[in-house]
């Protein structure tokens, strides 16, 4: 069986392709790259689609990407229920999400740890409960610290910013997953 991988875009339907939503925009690209369709699935809470693809090092990963309905502060259980219909492991789970703090397309991968102010992992640490092992993207946003944060991470990205994430940097996004992948093989 190959390995299996579950990415989970974390941001709010309403707000498409805004800062704050950059984990669906990023979910979004890699449905396209690798023509995995998704469907709203009622008994996760979200949109939700699996693909068995060659990709990242070369190899078959089994990968479900997945985009919660539920806004971001309250997608944990969402999440949860992703997380238990497909891969089981929170280490074989990869959350990305905005970052306020970092500048702008920047991406920090972090395993484990605290939800670092942020809301939306804060949600799916609780749902988890104790097993909080998992993946995070944290993608750069560059918040100019003059604005508010939510008039700063609502209106719509800029397109550079939109085409940023469909060319250099989602190379870069996939070369962590398979990291991600050849790690999770020796465990």
């Amino acid at each position: 069986m190959p390995p299996q991988l579950l990415v989970v875009g974390l941001g709010n339907l309403p707000h498409p392709n805004t800062h704050h939503s950059i984990g669906h925009v990023i979910v979004d690209v890699l449905a396209a790259r690798f023509g995995i369709h998704r469907s709203i699935n009622r008994s996760v809470g979200g949109f939700k689609g699996h693909s068995d693809i060659l990709s990242f090092s070369d190899d078959i990963v089994s990968l479900t990407l997945f985009k919660p309905k539920l806004l971001m502060n309250i997608a944990g259980p969402s999440v949860m229920s992703a997380l238990h219909n497909t891969v089981k492991l929170p280490a074989s789970m990869v959350i990305i999400h905005d970052l306020l703090d970092q500048k702008v397309k920047v991406l920090l991968v972090k395993l484990k740890g605290s939800a670092n102010g942020h809301n939306g992992v804060q949600s799916v640490i609780n749902a988890l409960r104790a097993n909080a092992d998992f993946y995070c993207f944290r993608i750069g946003i560059g918040w100019d610290h003059a604005v508010d944060p939510a008039n700063y991470v609502l209106p719509d990205m800029p397109l550079d910013g939109l085409l940023h994430w469909n060319s250099v940097s989602l190379d870069r996004v996939c070369h962590e997953l398979a990291r991600i992948t050849l790690r999770n093989r020796t465990i």
